[in-house]
């Protein structure tokens, strides 16, 4: 803080207090910092070593096959695409629904993809998930629709 001696109103021994910002402390401190990063920095960017797997086209004749729609629109009505089931009848329709649509990959890699109706509880939605999760599909999508 500095005080200005000269100027002003008052008797000549009055030291009135100085408001000004003294910058230079601040613009040394700011370029010492700015040269610590700029020498800092090239040493933080050395190469690392990394074995990445090589880089492959994916195959473009390869169709995935169509997932499985389950859409869950109360506690006992579910849906396998079109056709109605129920929470006993849940798993042994799914794994029909995908054997029908790819028969060579197993089960549990296939995809299944859940559409819950705004008016279910979360409770049921979820009894549907765990039902699939605890009978090793694993491949579980979520479908949201957009609501106007």
């Amino acid at each position: 803080m500095g005080a200005k001696l000269g100027g002003g109103g008052g008797s000549r021994y009055t030291i009135a207090q100085n408001s000004d910002i003294n910058v230079t402390p601040f613009v040394d401190v700011m370029l010492v910092l700015l040269i610590i990063f700029m020498v800092s920095i090239p040493a933080a960017t050395v190469s690392i070593k990394l074995d990445l797997p090589p880089a492959k086209a994916p195959p473009t004749n390869e169709k995935r096959p169509d997932p499985v729609f389950i859409s869950i629109m109360g506690p006992d009505d579910i849906y396998i695409g079109p056709q109605k089931t129920s929470m006993d009848r849940l798993i042994g329709d799914v794994a029909a629904a995908l054997r029908v649509t790819d028969p060579n990959t197993p089960l549990s890699e296939q995809r299944v993809l859940v559409r819950g109706d705004k008016d279910i509880t979360y409770a049921d939605f979820v009894k549907v998930i765990n039902e699939l999760q605890q009978n090793g599909y694993l491949k579980i999508g979520l479908i949201n629709e957009d609501i106007e």
